[in-house]
């Protein structure tokens, strides 16, 4: 299995709040209901916490300002994915994935990566 992560930071327009409902109310729906177009075999949003906590962690360490959350989307392998990607559902979907993506992204201050998980 690999992971798709993405970084997300909000739209400057909209509050951390609203960009959390979005995400979770709309965005995630949208997005579970076309996961078999991409492959997708599991999603999960990790909502980023108003907290001391964060806020803490980050000056201990001279950190960047907290993302607004973080979206993990698994797939069987790269070669699974580069598959759906290719596909002409996917050719559909894409711009529609991405027009509902700047509802509530800032893709300019967002990151997205591949990744394999290594447990201990």
């Amino acid at each position: 299995m690999i992971k798709l992560i993405m970084c997300l930071k909000r739209r400057e327009d909209i509050s951390r709040e609203e960009f959390q409902s979005y995400w979770r109310d709309k965005h995630g729906p949208f997005f579970m209901e076309n996961a078999h177009v991409m492959g997708s075999k599991k999603y999960v949003q990790s909502h980023t916490l108003s907290s001391p906590l964060n806020d803490g962690m980050r000056a201990s360490r001279g950190m960047q300002d907290a993302y607004d959350g973080v979206a993990e989307v698994w797939f069987e392998s790269e070669e699974q994915l580069m598959a759906a990607m290719g596909s002409s559902e996917m050719a559909e979907l894409g711009p529609k994935l991405v027009a509902d993506e700047n509802n509530f992204i800032d893709h300019s201050k967002s990151s997205a990566f591949i990744v394999e998980e290594v447990e201990f």
